[in-house]
């Protein structure tokens, strides 16, 4: 998921209570996402699209400082000058970022620091939320917090990649045993009849690039009733589909073949045994969890060789319309994506793994970014990405809608993404 969210079109009816108790409920998690790590833990930029603890830490409260304490507060004075700059992540409109790839050479501020400016930015945002807010100040607030539970996701999956790529391996949590601890049955699909269908947010809060509500045309199309297991994905590597140039796209293949792909990341093969590095240490690979941590690349061969092909991300919107938003989220503590139950129907959509789709991440008909910084990251980004849709075991359940379109780039694949497979109806 990509961090910078676009303005949203609609925000939620909430009280001025409401918006102070979520606001410190949401603050509050980052933090304490971040008690299991050791100082040592906080600094460090495993690769370049990840970013160290303190920098998540930091840039969100620079987000408030920002967009909010700044346009708001008479004479309002920032923590610190160079944290404008150290702490903004894309936004051109506000200034010169500092690199992304050079975050992890930022010794200095310390964690202290980043602590003490949080605390400075929450001082100054309660006094702001004890009095009268205007709802262009309340939406971007809203705005603030969504934002702020992308970067909570994303501080355990870069976490899960700085401890996942350390030779000791450390647990960032105790283990959890899993919620189903039965062996998945073949799996079954589901079948949705075509017709035009409207796509897009609904009433309550959106980011602008699931707007605007727009009609699709839809053939039937079948869905799988759950997403892919440990198990079917270890059969396909067994059957050589790492070794297949026939089930990958040109680019994909052009992808094992020059980063030596022959598992998902994190997997590794011991005498013979497959094991997994999970947030709770490395551990025999489960056959019945989900495969996670998977590139769209390998999600496209995969289906290649299972039969099946992506859903669209309208097919998978339209599925999920009529299905209660509930999964594995965050709070469930597995940190990790968990069986599915053994009942009729769809499930899993939300929770578990992020699923991605066939369909290429580009604005929806009638999308016009709104003017100014607030407005710039999602539509500049709608160049050679594909969406994912669902939610993940870092995702806050709040977080998750059946309109949100998360978005990467086909080879990644630190994020917990998985895959559920589609057919045409004969």
């Amino acid at each position: 998921m990509r961090v910078e969210p676009g303005p949203q079109r609609s925000v939620e009816a909430v009280t001025a209570e409401d918006l102070q108790s979520r606001y410190h409920q949401v603050r509050q998690q980052s933090t304490a996402l971040c008690e299991p790590l050791a100082v040592e833990d906080f600094g460090v930029q495993p690769m370049d699209d990840a970013s160290p603890p303190k920098w998540h830490l930091a840039h969100t409260a620079w987000f408030f400082e920002t967009f909010i304490l700044k346009q708001q507060v008479p004479e309002y004075q920032p923590f610190h000058p160079q944290f404008e700059y150290l702490f903004n992540s894309y936004y051109n409109g506000v200034g010169q970022p500092y690199p992304r790839p050079s975050r992890g050479f930022l010794s200095r501020p310390t964690v202290a620091q980043i602590l003490e400016y949080r605390a400075h930015v929450d001082e100054h945002m309660n006094t702001l939320l004890e009095g009268d807010l205007t709802d262009e100040v309340a939406a971007q607030l809203v705005l603030g917090l969504h934002h702020e539970q992308q970067h909570q996701e994303l501080m355990l999956t870069d976490i899960k990649y700085n401890f996942g790529h350390n030779p000791l391996y450390p647990a960032y949590c105790d283990r959890r045993p899993a919620e189903v601890a039965v062996a998945a049955d073949a799996v079954t699909y589901s079948q949705y009849t075509g017709g035009i269908v409207e796509i897009g947010a609904l009433a309550g809060f959106s980011f602008d690039n699931e707007t605007p509500r727009h009609p699709v045309l839809l053939q039937g199309f079948e869905l799988a009733d759950r997403v892919v297991t440990n198990g079917e994905y270890l059969s396909f590597m067994e059957d050589q589909g790492y070794a297949r140039a026939e089930l990958w796209l040109s680019e994909g293949w052009a992808e094992v073949q020059a980063q030596g792909w022959q598992a998902p990341l994190y997997w590794q093969q011991r005498d013979g045994v497959w094991f997994e590095y999970r947030l709770d240490g490395c551990h025999e690979l489960d056959l019945h969890c989900p495969v996670t941590h998977v590139s769209g690349h390998e999600a496209f061969a995969f289906a290649q060789w299972a039969g099946a092909r992506l859903p669209t991300e309208f097919e998978w919107e339209h599925a999920a319309g009529s299905t209660a938003v509930d999964g594995h989220f965050v709070e469930a503590q597995y940190f990790h994506p968990q069986p599915a139950a053994n009942t009729p129907g769809v499930q899993q959509l939300y929770g578990d793994v992020w699923q991605w789709t066939a369909s290429s991440y580009a604005p929806y008909p009638g999308y016009r970014p709104l003017p100014g910084a607030l407005g710039e990251y999602n539509g500049k980004f709608m160049s050679s990405q594909l969406v994912l849709r669902g939610a993940s075991c870092a995702t806050p359940r709040s977080h998750a809608r059946a309109s949100y379109r998360n978005f990467f780039y086909p080879p990644d694949r630190w994020q917990f993404t998985g895959i559920r497979l589609a057919k045409d109806v004969e």
